[in-house]
This record gives structure tokens, sequence and C-alpha cells, in this order.
């Protein structure tokens, strides 16, 4: 089992500047880095505040000259908003600029809200799509002399320039979920990430089914699997449970952002009442406890535990949870020192 960070600057309010949060974020990184995880994964998300992610390989770029060892993925790049030209050359320059470090996570994108504001009119179906037709021409165009014929796109014969450090282009990871995008995944020699979000263990058992059965009707190498998940290292058990209120607040702004029907503005939503928050039974702060891998040292290593015996390569550390900067650091900083030892 190796193990990686995933984080964002997340500004809750206006009287958060984006400079201390970018500072705050930076720390955590150097922490991942000083600590022996193997990557750190950023996204891109556009017009929200809930997570800051204009561009992750501009992210990355900058990241490389404030980390020594660890390897720096896009967690994950939106393919549709980008034209596999301009998605091939950036990264490639990106792999160039941080020495051969950059790992490249792609998907569909999930919010309607950036849907509308990108590229009107075009719903997760057609992103998927488009997901699918992008990603296998960026190893082509890395190789370069390419010309593509496709559904959404079509240019005559192209090169990536310039072209990635890393022999045959930056490693691929494709965020999958259903069947079809394992088997898409799998089958053109990809990586998987998963995210089961507020799920649990039952989603944890399934995706990797998924997985494992697109691997049993694939020729090729077995690629490898991360497992992205909210994680919390409490110093005490009423530590943990305040992590795990401040999650269900965290999931009750993700499923207003995701419903796409409050009113918007700078950036920022309507702050969320106690009882708004707490009206979502699945994601109360009881539930979160059994089913995010939240919990003292002990707790979350028997979790981790679990994953590695499924068969997941990797674990992501997923930060993001609306929590101070200084909880934290004091969480990875436990996860670091008394969760990855067990691993080891």
């Amino acid at each position: 089992m190796e193990f990686s960070l995933f984080a964002h600057m997340e500004r809750l309010n206006p009287q958060q500047p984006h400079a201390v949060l970018y500072e705050e974020f930076l720390d955590l990184c150097k922490l991942a880095d000083d600590g022996g995880m193997r990557a750190i994964w950023t996204g891109e998300h556009h017009g929200m505040e809930f997570t800051i992610a204009p561009n992750p390989l501009m992210s990355l770029v900058d990241l490389a000259h404030h980390t020594k060892n660890v390897r720096l993925g896009t967690g994950t790049v939106i393919a549709p908003f980008w034209h596999p030209i301009k998605l091939a050359g950036e990264a490639a320059a990106a792999d160039l600029m941080t020495g051969g470090r950059l790992e490249l996570g792609i998907a569909r994108g999930a919010y309607v809200y950036e849907y509308e504001r990108v590229m009107p009119g075009m719903d997760a179906w057609e992103a998927g799509l488009r997901m699918r037709e992008t990603a296998p021409t960026l190893r082509k165009l890395w190789q370069g002399d390419y010309a593509h014929e496709g559904q959404f796109y079509s240019f005559p014969c192209s090169t990536s320039s310039p072209k990635p450090v890393q022999q045959d282009g930056p490693p691929i990871w494709i965020a999958a979920r259903d069947p079809n995008s394992h088997q898409f995944g799998v089958h053109n020699g990809f990586n998987i990430q998963v995210t089961p979000l507020w799920q649990g263990i039952e989603e944890i058992t399934t995706l990797m089914e998924r997985f494992d059965a697109a691997c049993e009707t694939h020729d090729g190498t077995r690629p490898k699997i991360m497992l992205l998940h909210h994680t919390y290292v409490g110093r005490d058990e009423e530590d943990v449970g305040h992590a795990a209120q401040d999650l269900a607040r965290y999931y009750a702004y993700f499923g207003a952002w995701f419903q796409n029907k409050r009113p918007i503005s700078q950036g920022l939503m309507p702050e969320l009442t106690d009882e708004e928050v707490a009206a979502n039974p699945i994601t109360n702060a009881k539930s979160l406890l059994n089913d995010l891998t939240i919990g003292t040292s002990q707790q979350v290593i028997d979790k981790i535990k679990i994953y590695e015996d499924m068969g997941y390569d990797e674990f992501a550390f997923w930060v993001d949870s609306g929590m101070s900067a200084e909880k934290k650091h004091a969480s990875l900083s436990r996860f670091i020192d008394e969760v990855m030892p067990a691993f080891h």
C-alpha cells in the first residue's frame, strides 16, 4: 500500500485571503513530501470558492519548487474542458517543468454548475464521451505525428510540443465508477482512481469488484487502482467526533453544490444552517464515523488494512473538509507518524 495526499484550497468566507489559503495548501504538501508520501493530487474546478483549482498543472509546477521527491498528480483534469492537443502539450510541458514527476488523472467532471458556465448545454453523458475520446489520444500525441477524426475532435497530423520527459509520457489515471468506465480505463492501459465519497465499505468493495472484473478481461499488465477517501486521524475519541461533525457540514455543502439549486455570489454559497446540515440522514456525523476513514490512529490503520487486503494499491488522504489549517495539519501529521509506519 502506498499513500498520497489529495488537497485543494477551500474558502469558506470572504474574510479568508487567498494568499493565506495558498500558504496553508503548500504547508500540507510540504508535510506530505517530507513524510514520505508517494504523490500529491490536486484537481480542476472553476468559479467555486468551495474548491479553488482552476488549473492543476499550474499548481503542480509550483509545487515542484516546494517539494523534493513526491510525485505530482492531477486529481483530476476535466477532459471536456480541454482540446486534446492543448491537454497533451500542457501536460508534457508540466512534466518537463517538474523534472518528470507528473501523473495525469483525467475525469469527465461532476458539477453541472461548471458545465453550465464552461460548456453550456453539455451534460454528464456527453462529458463522459468526450473524456473517452480525449484520453487515448494523449499518448499518440506525445509520440507525435498523429491525426485524429472523432465524434467531437478532428485535427490533421499533430505533435505534442514539447515532448514529455517520461518515456511514453506521464502515467494516466482515469476516474472510474460504473463498470463501463472501469473497462475503458483498464483496457486502455490506464490506472484507475475511485472515490466512494460517503458511501462506505459496501461501495469500496463494489468499486474493487468492478476493477477486478475489468482486469479479468484484459490481456495486458494489470494497472494500479487508487482509493480516494476523506480521512481524519484524531488525537482521541472526542476529537474524532468533532471531525465527523465537520465532515457532515462539508458533505452538506458538497451536496448543495452538486444539486446546483442555490444562489451563488462571488463564488460562495450562502451559509447553511445547522438544520440544513442535519437534514440528510445519510451524511450525518454518526454515519460518517463508520463510512469514512476517520478515527484514532489504530482505527484508521484497521480500516486501511481492509482496503489493502481487497487489493487497493494506493490510498489517497482526502484532506478537504472545511476544517482549520491547524486541524488538517495535525491530522495529516498523525497519519504520517502513526498510521503509515504500520504499512511498511
